[in-house]
């Protein structure tokens, strides 16, 4: 049996989801990463489960987390990305 070629895996997800996935608030488009390295997921880890500012300022960078505060989301807004995210990636990120 040939071994598992993780390249060739990768490159078949990120063809399936693309590098992005990306949602919209007023116009303004932000970027998610469809994945990040295992570094990120450790921090993800640790944050507190209702750090939800925590976990966007990761996902999104600090630009991108500087401009979408200053959009007035609320937290049902978040938790509607974090679950679209979800579906769309197959990650689980928790509520929120």
């Amino acid at each position: 049996m040939a071994p598992f070629n993780v390249n060739a895996a990768r490159a078949q997800r990120l063809e399936a989801v693309g590098k992005d996935w990306e949602f919209e608030v007023d116009g303004d488009v932000f970027r998610l990463p469809t994945e990040f390295p295992r570094g990120i997921a450790k921090q993800i880890a640790a944050l507190d489960d209702n750090d939800i500012d925590g976990l966007l300022a990761l996902l999104l960078g600090a630009e991108q987390f500087e401009r979408f505060c200053k959009y007035d989301t609320s937290v049902q807004d978040v938790s509607a990305i974090l679950e679209a995210y979800g579906n769309d990636t197959g990650m689980s990120l928790g509520e929120g």
